[in-house]
């Protein structure tokens, strides 16, 4: 299995791996099949703009690291849900949510990496609440490098998924912080540091971040954590840039925008090349990722040409120069 974009699905080598929804959280098309080019201009018409698929390429590849869907959809779902009490100015509904964060750490729990379903493989409307589980989903997984206790990791958690529902509230993205933080502080059930992790997820070390400009340690390290996978996960999804280089953006970030423990421990824990994806060596051999051991950045490859699978963990001469992407 791997991911493409839809621009190089190919209804004769490769089938759908995993089911497409539309808005309605409603299974589109099922996974298993091949998808006729009908279908394939409705999806494009959608702006769903990544597959998982199976094709011979990626034979023997599972994906294990990835998110489990129906959990992912029912997240989505639950966070959708507090937006719209939020915007009815309403009380949450944090047991729901607490329900769905020890899912979500069951899912991190489990599994040594975490690849992220991407946003732009489900319709538009429910990209908001995907971001939002995504981020919560890189957090919980940073998080494990940073020994932090798993009580503090639900309050981590809460404030992830809940770190944009000031957006619920203000359309002035520079005061969705504050607006959400002064709704999140009257929820008796919602601790004061997920509150914070809201109110604090755009600020910088450096002073430059908003909406108060705060400054080193003022930052508090859980909004950090956050902070640092709001930005990631806005890069790869909204902006579009590819996961090692929106990683290489990340690193320019040590010491200003987040402190460097932070920022080593994102490079630690989030793979930039995930399992499907093609790459070229400085060897000159086009491979395909197969998968990833302990080392986040040193995947296993298997070339192209020969079949041959070698572990960059290993030959620490090899290198990944680039990622290879069908037109």
């Amino acid at each position: 299995m791997r991911l493409i974009s839809t621009s190089e699905y190919d209804h004769k080598t490769m089938q759908l791996a995993r089911p497409i929804y539309d808005k309605q959280k409603r299974v589109l098309l099922a996974a298993g099949r091949s998808i006729h080019p009908k279908y394939l201009e409705r999806i494009v018409a959608m702006d769903i703009r990544y597959l998982f698929v199976e094709d011979s390429i990626s034979e023997g590849i599972t994906l294990e690291e990835l998110m489990d869907m129906p959990t992912w959809i029912d997240a989505i779902e639950i966070v959708q849900k507090q937006f719209d009490l939020a915007t009815s100015n309403k009380s949450l509904e944090v047991k729901s949510l607490k329900q769905i964060v020890s899912k979500l750490l069951e899912e991190v729990e489990k599994r040594k990496a975490i690849v992220l379903i991407p946003t732009t493989s489900i319709a538009e409307d429910l990209r908001r609440n995907a971001h939002a589980v995504n981020v919560t989903l890189l957090a919980l997984q940073v998080s494990k490098k940073l020994k932090i206790n798993k009580l503090q990791l639900r309050d981590l958690a809460i404030g992830g998924l809940l770190h944009d529902i000031g957006k619920a509230l203000t359309t002035d993205d520079e005061q969705h912080p504050q607006q959400g933080f002064n709704y999140l502080r009257k929820e008796r059930e919602v601790s004061l540091l997920s509150a914070h992790v809201a109110y604090q997820h755009h600020e910088q070390i450096d002073g430059q971040g908003f909406p108060r400009g705060l400054t080193g340690k003022e930052f508090h390290e859980f909004a950090q954590i956050c902070g640092i996978c709001n930005l990631y996960e806005n890069m790869i999804s909204r902006e579009n840039i590819p996961p090692h280089m929106a990683m290489e953006l990340i690193m320019t970030k040590s010491g200003s925008g987040f402190e460097p423990e932070i920022v080593q421990a994102f490079i630690n824990s989030i793979p930039s090349y995930t399992p499907g994806t093609k790459v070229v060596l400085n060897n000159g051999e086009v491979a395909i990722v197969t998968r990833i051991k302990s080392l986040m950045q040193r995947p296993t490859v298997r070339y192209l040409s020969t079949n041959e699978e070698v572990s960059l963990e290993q030959d620490y001469t090899l290198l990944i120069t680039g990622m290879l992407e069908e037109k």
